[in-house]
This record gives C-alpha cells, structure tokens and sequence, in this order.
C-alpha cells in the first residue's frame, strides 16, 4: 500500500504548480520520519541549512475591524477587550522598525485591522514603506483587502511583501469567515501580482478543522500558477471572546497536535520548495523540541519580537537562547523565489 501510494509523489523536488489532492493527501499519509526527511531534503536543495530569516510583526493600527474572522481578537465581533485605535504615527512606526533591525530582524512586517484602507490612509502608509525601506529592511504590509489602484501605489513606494493569507481551505473557509469570499482573498493576491509585489499568504491550523481540510489549504496555494514567495502557517491561539477560542475551551480535543503542525510545515516545503515557510502565530507555546522539527522539516523563517499584532510571542531573547542551542543563525542573503525573478530565471513555480 506504501509503495502505491508512493508512486503517486513526484520525485523531482523542483517547484511545480499541478499538485493534485491525492498527491498532497498521500505526503501527509507518510510515516513521519519519512515526510520528515523528504522535507529535509528539498530544503537543503534550495536554501541554505541552518540559517532561519528573522521578521518583525508591529500593529499600526489595532482593533475595530468589521470582518467577523471567527480567530480575530481585532474583530468588532469579537468580545476580547481589545479596543480599536487609530493609525499609528509614522514617527513611531519608524522608530519601532530602527528597535527591529538592532535586534537582527530583516523584514519589518506592518498589519492594520482594516477590511481594506481608506484612500485617506494611503499617504501614511507609503510614507511608512518608504521610510522602513530607506533603513534597509525588507518591507511588509497587510492591510486587508485591496484594489488594483492601491496595490499600484503600495509597488510605486518600493513595497516588498503583502500578506493577505487564504487561512484555510475553500471548503472550510465559510464557516471561519463570512464577510468576506475566498474569492476575494485571491482577488486580492491577484492585484498584488499584478503589481508586481511579492506575495506572502499561508493560513492557520488548529481550528478545529480536518486533515483533508488541510490537504486542502497546502493545495490552493501550491497550485497557484506563482508560488507565495512567503507561506506563514500559524498555529491557532485561541483566544477567549472569538468564536474559535471560545469553540476550542469547551472541545480542547479540536487543537492541532504537534506532530500533525510538523506535518502541515513539511507538505508545505515540498509542495513549494523556493517558498520560505515562516513558523508565525502560535510558537510562543510550542516547544523547542517541536520548534526544531518544524526547522528539520524545512520551515527557515519566523517572526520574532514579544508580540504578534495583539498575541505574545517568544520573545528575542529566548529565540537568541533556542538559536545559540540549535547552531541556527540569522539568514542574511536573497530568499531563493526573489533571487530568481532578480535574474530572470523563474519556472515552475515562480512564473515570469
């Protein structure tokens, strides 16, 4: 039955865009030392071993967000406590990322609980990716949804990055998020594209959903016809108030394992092998232990700082702590999906 299902995994671990469901179910079927090693594998073929990029997560504008995410704590449908406040200063958004790039980060990520921004945002914003930019970090933003226009103005102000995740897959998405389509989210990736911005999407597991559901989340971004240059999977923190926190106190059995997240890290490295695959949400409460499979299993990028947006994180002392015990060390060349766009020499995955 093993080899069977075997044959049906390619072996050539170059990017590849036509992954069917049975090929990604039958990756997460492996026995886990097996996926494991695979993962391992394509990794090293295409990145650098032992080298882990370092980002910075700050909330420029918290709370007040009128999409009703059942994981949000920003949502105004959430009871969490988190008030809404307004857009930060620029100053002060400058200031944190200077703090940022001290502490060994290289990508300063920004993210603003918005369903998108207002026109009267957008000259703050660029003003802020310029100013990040002109420190020499790498530039992220996520702002919600986007048009066409505002994509344009994010790629004229030297944007790096915009995340907007899919965050599960699109049989389940409806039943996590309902203002909001799973049509529209990659109606949103697509203008970022097309303006030509690199794309960082990925989702969250643990919210109760099932393997297939998963299989299903690793295929739509494996099969889109561009590789995410970053892929983020988040471990769900449940947080008291949301639908999924208050879901998840009452049935703690729906909570991802840890050896299935190092599962869902795995398939994602050898479905998109150029793609960096960014431990995000959720690692403040994870082990080292399983913190290194998730590095053995081809994950080499993680937000550090004490906070994500409004949820803690490990902190930078504790992720230089992990870092000196593991031999890992602070990435400092080109990801491999930008260094060959640089060069003109993208296929499969990485299309022109």
């Amino acid at each position: 039955m093993l080899q069977e299902r075997d044959s049906t995994i390619a072996a050539n671990p170059a990017a590849r865009s036509d992954w069917t469901r049975e090929q990604i179910a039958a990756l997460f079927d492996l026995p886990f030392t097996e996926l494991v090693f695979r993962a391992a594998e394509v990794h090293r073929a295409h990145h650098r071993a032992g080298e882990i990029q370092l980002c910075t997560l700050l909330s420029i504008k918290t709370g007040g967000c009128p999409e009703d995410c059942g994981y949000c704590s920003q949502s105004v449908k959430a009871d969490s406590g988190i008030e809404a406040t307004k857009l930060m200063e620029v100053q002060a958004v400058l200031q944190s990322a200077a703090q940022a790039k001290d502490n060994g980060s290289k990508r300063f990520c920004m993210g603003a609980a918005w369903r998108n921004p207002k026109e009267r945002d957008m000259p703050a914003v660029i003003a802020m990716v310029k100013g990040v930019r002109e420190m020499g970090l790498e530039t992220c933003m996520t702002l919600g949804m986007l048009t066409p226009g505002q994509a344009k103005q994010l790629a004229d102000a030297g944007l790096d990055y915009y995340n907007h995740n899919i965050d599960t897959s699109p049989e389940r998405y409806e039943e996590v998020i309902t203002t909001r389509t799973f049509a529209d989210r990659l109606n949103t990736l697509d203008n970022v594209r097309a303006a030509g911005i690199n794309v960082c999407s990925g989702g969250i597991v643990g919210m109760g959903e099932t393997r297939a559901d998963r299989v299903g989340f690793v295929h739509a971004l494996a099969t889109m016809e561009q590789h995410p240059e970053s892929v983020p999977v988040n471990a769900l923190v449940p947080v008291k108030g949301t639908v999924l926190g208050n879901m998840l106190a009452d049935t703690p059995l729906a909570k991802i394992d840890d050896i299935e997240f190092v599962r869902t890290v795995a398939v994602a490295r050898i479905t998109m092998p150029l793609s960096m695959v960014r431990l995000s949400a959720g690692r403040e409460s994870m082990s080292e232990a399983t913190q290194s499979l998730c590095f053995m299993a081809g994950a080499n990028s993680i937000f550090t700082g004490d906070k994500l947006l409004t949820a803690a994180n490990a902190g930078d002392d504790a992720d230089s702590a992990m870092f000196a015990r593991l031999g890992l060390k602070p990435m400092e060349g080109e990801e491999p999906l930008r260094a060959m766009k640089a060069v003109g020499g993208c296929s499969g995955g990485c299309a022109a």
